[in-house]
C-alpha cells in the first residue's frame, strides 16, 4: 500500500492561534459605504465599495455541518469539540450533531444540515455504507463532503477524506507486540488473541490489516499461537466497537482456552474501548501472568490502565492535529480552491479513489506518556490520577 504520510509534530498543535488568525480573514464584511456630495469622495467611495465587494467574495463565511457518530466514546467528544472550536475561531458557523451510534439518526441529522443551508459537511460515519442516499442530496445541491476519520463507502459524493494513517496504526500495534515479545530473538511459542473493531467501519480493516501484516509471519511459523483459532476479520470483529461486546467474546475465549492456567501472552486490540472489554474479562476470569494489550485513542481510562500495568500501549491520534487540518481543508474549499491532500491513490471507497490527507500516529506507553500526552497539553496530570 502506497501511503504518503504527514509529519506533524505534537508540539505544533499548541500553535492553534495561527489558525484562528488565518480564520479571521474569513470574517464577513457588509461592504457598505456612505454617499457624499463631493464628486471626488463619491468616486473614492465607489472604488472602496467595489474593492469591498471583491473582498467579500474571497472572505465569505460559511456554515459547516459536523456529524459525529456518538458521545459514548471519549474520542468522538474530543473530536467534535476540537472541530467546533477551531471552525468557530476561523469564522464559520457550525452545526454539530452526535447520532448516538444510530444510523437513522445520523441520516436525519445530515438531511437537516443540508436543508438548513450548510455549505459543507464533515462526516464521521457510523456505518460507511449507510449514507449513499442522503449524500446524493448533498451532491444535488453541490455541497462538498469531507469524510472524517472513517471513509464513507460507495458514494461519489465524497469530496475528500481526512484521517490518520490507519494502516500505520495497525502496523505500530503489531510492531509493539513483536518487539515486546522479542519475536525475532526468542523461540516462543507465545499465545495471542485478536480483537478488532466494527465490521461496518472501513478503518477496522486497515487497523487489522496493518497489524496482521506484521504478526502473520510469526503465526504461520508457529512462534505465535492463536489458541481460539479465530484469526479472520469476521471472527475477531467487534460490533459497534463496544466494550461489552469485546468483553463477552473474551470471556468465552478465556473459559474455553485459558481457564486451566494456560498463559496468554498478548492480545491485539485495535482500540481502547475493545481493550477495556478485554481487560474487564481478564480481571474477572484469568489467572495467568498479565498479557501485553494494545489499544488506540489514549482514552483517560486506558491511560490509567497503562499506568497500572493493565494495558501496555495505546496509539495516540491527536485530534487537535486532525481538526486543524480539516479546518484548513474547509477554508480552502469554501474560498473556491482545492483542499490540501497527500494521498491520491490509497483510499478507494468502491466508487472512486478519494483524495485524502493522512496524519501520522504515534504510540504512548508508560515510558513516554508524559511527553506525548501531558507535555503536549492534551491532558493535565491530574486527569490521569
Amino acid at each position: 500500500m502506497k501511503r504518503k504520510l504527514c509529519s506533524i509534530l505534537l508540539a505544533g498543535v499548541l500553535a492553534l492561534g495561527t489558525l484562528a488568525g488565518c480564520g479571521s480573514a474569513t470574517g464577513s464584511t457588509d461592504g457598505s459605504t456612505s454617499a457624499g456630495n463631493d464628486s471626488g469622495k463619491v468616486s473614492q467611495e465607489a472604488a472602496a465599495s467595489s474593492e469591498a465587494g471583491g473582498q467579500e467574495a474571497t472572505m465569505k463565511t460559511g456554515k459547516v455541518g459536523v456529524a459525529m457518530p456518538t458521545k459514548d466514546l471519549q474520542r468522538w467528544n474530543q473530536d467534535g469539540a476540537n472541530m467546533e472550536k477551531e471552525l468557530k475561531a476561523a469564522g464559520y458557523e457550525v452545526v454539530l450533531d452526535y447520532a448516538s451510534n444510530d444510523i437513522a439518526t445520523q441520516v436525519t441529522q445530515i438531511e437537516n444540515m443540508i436543508n438548513s443551508g450548510c455549505d459543507i459537511l464533515v462526516i464521521a460515519s457510523i456505518d460507511g455504507d449507510s449514507l449513499g442516499t442522503v449524500l446524493d442530496q448533498a451532491k444535488e445541491k453541490n455541497i462538498p463532503v469531507i469524510a472524517y476519520d472513517r471513509l464513507i463507502m460507495n458514494s461519489d459524493a465524497v469530496t475528500y477524506y481526512a484521517t490518520f494513517d490507519n494502516y500505520m496504526v495497525g502496523t505500530k500495534q503489531g510492531e509493539y507486540i513483536r518487539d515486546s515479545l522479542k519475536l525475532d530473538s526468542t523461540s516462543g511459542p507465545y499465545n495471542i488473541e485478536l480483537v478488532t473493531g466494527d465490521p461496518g467501519d472501513n478503518n477496522a480493516r486497515y487497523f487489522f490489516g496493518g497489524a496482521m501484516d506484521v504478526l502473520q509471519p510469526y503465526i504461520t511459523a508457529g512462534k505465535l499461537v492463536v489458541k481460539s483459532g479465530q484469526t479472520e476479520f469476521k471472527e475477531v470483529a467487534t460490533a459497534s466497537w463496544a466494550t461489552e461486546n469485546a468483553q463477552s467474546r473474551m470471556d468465552a475465549i478465556i473459559s474455553a482456552y485459558y481457564a486451566d492456567g494456560t498463559q496468554l501472552d498478548a492480545v491485539l486490540c485495535s482500540n481502547d474501548s475493545t481493550a477495556l472489554g478485554v481487560t474487564n474479562a481478564l480481571e474477572a476470569n484469568y489467572v495467568g501472568s498479565w498479557p501485553i494489550i494494545t489499544g488506540q485513542d489514549c482514552d483517560v481510562a486506558n491511560v490509567k490502565n497503562m499506568l497500572n500495568d493493565k494495558q501496555s500501549m495505546s496509539i495516540f491520534k491527536d485530534t487537535r492535529t486532525l481538526a486543524s487540518k480539516v479546518v484548513e481543508m474547509v477554508d480552502a474549499i469554501l474560498k473556491g480552491g482545492e483542499a490540501p491532500v497527500n494521498d491520491t491513490e490509497t483510499y478507494n471507497n468502491g466508487v472512486k479513489v478519494v483524495p485524502s490527507f493522512l496524519c501520522e500516529p504515534v504510540f504512548a506507553d508508560k515510558n513516554n506518556y508524559k511527553k506525548i500526552l501531558i507535555d503536549s497539553g492534551y491532558y493535565k496530570e491530574d486527569e490521569l490520577k
